[in-house]
């Protein structure tokens, strides 16, 4: 009822999902730092300048936005992104951590898959002012970032 994916639209958070690799999808592989029956988190591709390394989880099966996403889903997401903001915590030695979901274009959604973005937080980062400047990186420039989280929940709990 709320949806605003285009006819024959290839999702990128799908190929993510799949563990596939696809030229057209910035994110690859070694982005991938948590994986559970229900979910993926990934280093994002795009960066705002001062949350670098920020998350984005997903869910494996393809839901567009928070008015389909099936409560189990939601649990798990939330539980995700807790175990994702500690580890943010314990890796970049953040300040604090925020999350955000965008729906519908008028809410900013620019992927019709649903997802969660969970952002390293520093005093004064400016990150809801300047959104504008985000930028493109790498898989060469995301790799570090990937192998301190995925160490960081390797030891939570």
């Amino acid at each position: 009822m709320y949806n605003h994916e285009p006819p024959n639209y290839r999702c990128p958070f799908c190929t993510v999902a799949s563990g596939q690799e696809h030229e057209a999808v910035y994110t690859v592989a070694s982005d991938v730092v948590l994986r559970t029956n229900l979910v993926v988190g990934f280093i994002s591709s795009h960066w705002w300048p001062r949350n670098l390394g920020h998350v984005i989880i997903i869910p494996w099966d393809h839901y567009e936005n928070i008015y389909d996403l099936p409560d189990e889903y939601g649990a798990e997401i939330f539980q995700a992104s807790r175990r994702i903001a500690l580890a943010l915590k314990a890796a970049y030695d953040c300040e604090g951590v925020s999350t955000r979901q965008h729906n519908e274009p008028a809410g900013y959604q620019d992927v019709w898959h649903f997802h969660q973005h969970v952002f390293p937080r520093y005093t004064g980062d400016e990150l809801y002012t300047r959104s504008a400047e985000r930028f493109l990186t790498t898989p060469s420039q995301r790799r570090p970032y990937a192998e301190k989280l995925s160490a960081a929940l390797a030891n939570l709990n």
